[in-house]
């Protein structure tokens, strides 16, 4: 008898015990979701907000290299091996668009080279001596990834593959994307034809302001017309995620042995563009959809300034107006976890004395940013939109 009471003492704390390590395993991961830690900030160009844990939370994906952005502000809210270099397979196509829709011509029609037909790979099935508008090729280069619809892009353009190549590396530093470099306009492999998850979010972030390149990318099928003969091809964009994912459109599919399977996916909802990035991955479409899901879910965006109210007014010393109002320079926003919103906190930093007349239109005269708790994450310049005269008769 005295064994079993000893035994039942001993379970009660075993019990006791255990619910305390429930208990606090829950109250750990509570503090995980609500993490206070910092915004991480990259100061070199582009600039750039990281979000807390940005790294360490998140769904469980398998790809080898993943990045999820919020495309208006550029945020990264997830990333893993984000800015470690990979093959990039045919994702390479999205500045192979990029370029050809900034210096060429939609109406231009291109002779298909035996270079071009001979590409290898996915093809729109071009044949030396065909003719097309740059119109179709992009078409048939961004639905069905054709390998030498790229070529036949790049000849178009720019006359020769290499000089269109120079193109795309000029534009891929000019977006930011400097951990980049593109030795051919399709992407099958090559020497030094490297990206990363990151760089590959900002050029399609880029990207996706055209609105070209945007229709484009969102199309699930199309039809190919040659310009000089009668024939038609129907084709189909190889992103599966416009079909079933709510919200999704676009961008670009890529897969070599190399890269492996990867996927530039963006999707809207609520008037919120995400771009997800996954890279050699078993299952793109679902370790996308995950990302794209986990950023609705989780995030919320929350406008500190626009560029078309004025946020506050300052005085000025020896001019024709007293006071003049201030706009921002460029809108600005915070995405912050949904249960840290309130954490976020917008704050003005404007001149202590009067300013002194004249003013130029565009003078910047302060800031307006947000803090995170007691950290300064971001701001932009509040700039003066009409000129202010000195008055001839004030003295200094």
């Amino acid at each position: 008898m005295t064994i079993i009471v000893l035994l039942s003492r001993k379970m009660r704390w075993l019990v006791v015990a255990l619910i305390g390590l429930f208990i606090l395993i829950a109250v750990n991961r509570q503090l995980q979701l609500t993490s206070t830690s910092p915004y991480q900030i990259r100061a070199q160009f582009p600039p750039l907000v990281f979000l807390p844990d940005y790294n360490r939370l998140g769904p469980k994906i398998g790809a080898s290299a993943a990045v999820l952005i919020e495309a208006q502000s550029g945020a990264v809210l997830y990333g893993k091996n984000a800015e470690v270099r990979r093959a990039p397979a045919s994702t390479t196509k999205m500045m192979t668009a990029i370029v050809a829709l900034e210096k060429g011509r939609l109406s231009q029609v291109v002779k298909v080279s035996r270079k071009a037909a001979a590409t290898g790979g996915s093809t729109i099935w071009l044949k030396a001596g065909d003719r097309l508008t740059l119109k179709e090729l992009l078409e048939g280069m961004m639905l069905r990834s054709g390998n030498d619809g790229s070529v036949a892009v790049a000849e178009g353009v720019c006359g020769s593959v290499k000089d269109f190549v120079r193109l795309m590396n000029l534009k891929a530093k000019e977006i930011g994307a400097l951990q980049t470099n593109f030795q051919n306009p399709h992407g099958l492999r090559a020497p030094s034809h490297y990206t990363t998850a990151l760089d590959l979010a900002l050029i399609a972030r880029y990207g996706m302001e055209n609105p070209y390149f945007a229709k484009l990318v969102r199309s699930k099928t199309g039809t190919l017309e040659w310009f000089d003969r009668k024939k038609q091809v129907e084709i189909r964009n190889t992103n599966r995620l416009l079909w079933y994912f709510e919200g999704a459109d676009g961008i670009k599919t890529g897969t070599t042995n190399e890269a492996g399977h990867c996927l530039v996916g963006s999707a809207v909802r609520d008037g919120k563009r995400l771009i997800a990035v996954v890279l050699n991955s078993r299952d793109r479409w679902s370790d996308c959809a995950r990302l794209l899901e986990y950023g609705f879910e989780a995030f919320t965006i929350r406008t500190i300034a626009t560029t078309n109210q004025a946020v506050a007014r300052v005085s000025v010393r020896g001019g024709n107006r007293k006071t003049v109002p201030v706009y921002p320079r460029s809108n600005l926003v915070a995405v912050v976890r949904k249960d840290a919103e309130t954490a976020i906190k917008p704050q003005l930093r404007l001149p202590d004395q009067p300013l002194r007349a004249p003013l130029a239109a565009g003078q910047a005269v302060g800031s307006i940013g947000y803090r995170y708790h007691d950290q300064w994450v971001e701001g932009v310049d509040l700039v003066v939109r009409k000129p202010v005269r000195r008055q001839w008769w004030w003295f200094w």
